[in-house]
């Protein structure tokens, strides 16, 4: 369920205050962040946030699309790394002989 509308997005103050000093300077720095909770407003489109997964920081470039979304939908917490290879040979070559 979405935030009320008349509360407005969430935005960590710390955040905000940090887009906003770089927007007045003209600064493209990366901005080191554990808030992934935080909205993405228009004022981060064109900025790099390394964004915390639980274990490193993934860099994530900020476009318009990304307006509206979370800073957390972009950096995964969880690695799929396949499901069994050799169940999955298996199959395949017993496929392709019948």
């Amino acid at each position: 369920m979405p935030r009320s509308l008349k509360k407005g997005p969430f935005i960590d103050d710390h955040l905000l205050k940090k887009v906003e000093a770089l927007n007045n300077s003209g600064d493209k720095r990366v901005i080191k962040t554990w808030s992934r909770r935080s909205t993405i407003s228009p004022e981060f489109v064109g900025h790099t946030f390394a964004v915390h997964n639980g274990n490193k920081f993934i860099p994530i470039y900020v476009s318009e699309n990304m307006v509206g979304h979370k800073l957390g939908e972009f950096a995964p917490t969880r690695t799929f790394r396949g499901h069994s290879g050799s169940k999955v040979v298996e199959r395949t070559s017993a496929l392709k002989g019948a």
